[in-house]
């Protein structure tokens, strides 16, 4: 298990790296397993460097 502050740095490098993305598409492509990447979002999120867009059926999410 990956501890949630390695977590959100390795989802905030991916997102940084490679723009917006899905919670799902960050999972895949880093490794992390969907709780870790969650956890990690909600880390991101807490501290406001996160902008989550929905549309329809998509959750997009990209940093501030």
């Amino acid at each position: 298990m990956t501890t949630i502050g390695t977590a959100a740095g390795t989802v905030w490098t991916y997102l940084d790296t490679n723009g917006a993305s899905s919670a799902t598409k960050i999972a895949k492509d880093t490794g992390l397993d969907a709780k870790s990447v969650q956890r990690a979002i909600g880390w991101l999120a807490k501290e406001d460097k996160l902008l989550i867009l929905t549309k329809g059926r998509t959750e997009t999410i990209s940093l501030k």
